[in-house]
């Protein structure tokens, strides 16, 4: 394996860290700032929109620079954000940095995907992308724990300042051993939005959309939902952890089972099995003590990291198979809606806290995934007299 790809996949994994570990550090981000811990959610709802838009502009501007140059300076701009955020003096400098960290994220993911495939023969092209997407995974379930671990010891500044030494360190490394002279395509921005037209993709962009909103109205704010049921600061690690264990098994399982069993089956079995788990979240601090209520949701995190991932491969998989010719287009389009889903979340969650309880998380992001399940449902029949059933 070209050594290269591994410092691509650190550079992935530094970005999703930052990406995930935010949802723990919102409390104590919220008192240092003097606001509600709602209002910290901001954070995530402006950062996932900045993201979800800014990407395919910054892509389409970009798309016949040397991919060298977009990822040195991707990783230089994400630095310089955690830098300010660690350093900021305000909620709203704040703010701006976590904007300036998702429109450097996202277009980092998308050119260290096309400079992987550009780094090895056609026939490693998918190992080099699974190296490099791999690197979030290891995020989830290592990195965003880790970085709650450096809060609890250094406050949410400290972990702000250990993500820039991080993504420094894979810059520096890749200032070295990444090649010039590899130049992608511009395409423009007018094609990746027809690509949106393609018969059946629509209905897979808005089931997208549903699906992140109802995972992210719960983990968003993991942290008060945890602190509702008797865990302290010091197990938002555990919960993390949980999460991003489920996750590496999700993630792995979403693409055997959609394989086997067709991906219109696993989305629609991972959404269902959502609803159950997201109600559970609801059910364990109203109906049980706090001695069991803490050690049952750090275990309900474990089965709802993995149907929650299994939901991305097999929903990858439907939206390339309704335009194998489009591939690269659809695929970032539905990368636009999962963030689209993750802003649209933390906004759902912060008005839930806003006029109720943390116990009230679940129940609500259950109505998301039933509406996928429900849009999946139209679209399927919709779709039979262009796309053959799976």
């Amino acid at each position: 394996m070209d050594k290269r790809l591994i410092w691509l996949a650190v550079g992935s994994f530094t970005i999703s860290t930052e990406g995930f570990v935010i949802s723990s550090l919102l409390p104590d981000i919220a008192s240092d700032a003097g606001i509600s811990v709602p209002l910290a959610g901001c954070l995530i709802t402006a950062f996932a929109l900045a993201y979800a838009l800014g990407t395919p502009v910054l892509a389409t501007l970009t798309g016949d620079w040397d991919r060298r140059r977009v990822i040195l300076s991707t990783l230089a701009a994400f630095v310089v954000g955690n830098v300010v955020a660690a350093l900021s003096s305000s909620f709203e400098v704040l703010l701006g940095a976590r904007i300036l960290m998702a429109l450097s994220s996202g277009l980092f993911a998308a050119t260290a995907q096309a400079t992987a495939v550009a780094l090895v023969d056609e026939h490693h092209r998918a190992r080099a992308i699974s190296v490099v997407v791999g690197g979030t995974t290891v995020a989830v379930a290592v990195g965003a724990p880790l970085g709650a671990v450096v809060a609890a010891f250094a406050g949410w500044r400290g972990t702000f300042f250990a993500i820039a030494g991080l993504g420094a360190l894979a810059g520096a490394i890749l200032t070295w051993r990444l090649p010039r002279g590899l130049f992608g395509v511009r395409l423009p921005l007018k094609a990746r939005l027809a690509a949106a037209l393609t018969p059946g993709v629509r209905p897979i962009l808005i089931s997208t959309v549903l699906a992140l909103t109802g995972a992210f109205a719960v983990f968003s704010y993991v942290a008060p939902l945890a602190f509702s049921v008797g865990l302290g600061e010091a197990a938002l690690p555990l919960v993390l952890l949980g999460f991003g264990l489920g996750a590496v098994i999700g993630n792995i399982m979403g693409g055997q089972m959609a394989d086997r069993f067709g991906a219109t089956r696993t989305v629609v079995w991972s959404q269902l099995a959502c609803v159950v788990l997201l109600v559970g979240f609801s059910a364990i601090p109203v109906l049980l003590p706090h001695f069991l209520a803490g050690p049952s949701l750090v275990a309900l995190t474990v089965p709802w990291g993995i149907v929650g991932w299994a939901f991305a491969p097999a929903q990858a998989s439907r939206i390339v198979k309704l335009a194998p010719q489009a591939a690269s287009l659809v695929l970032s389009l539905n990368a636009s809606a999962l963030y689209l889903g993750v802003a649209l979340g933390a906004a759902v969650g912060g008005l839930t806290l806003r006029y109720g309880t943390p116990a009230d998380l679940g129940v609500v992001a259950a109505l998301f995934p039933l509406a996928a399940v429900a849009v999946i449902a139209v679209g399927r029949r919709g779709s039979r007299v262009v796309v053959p059933a799976e």
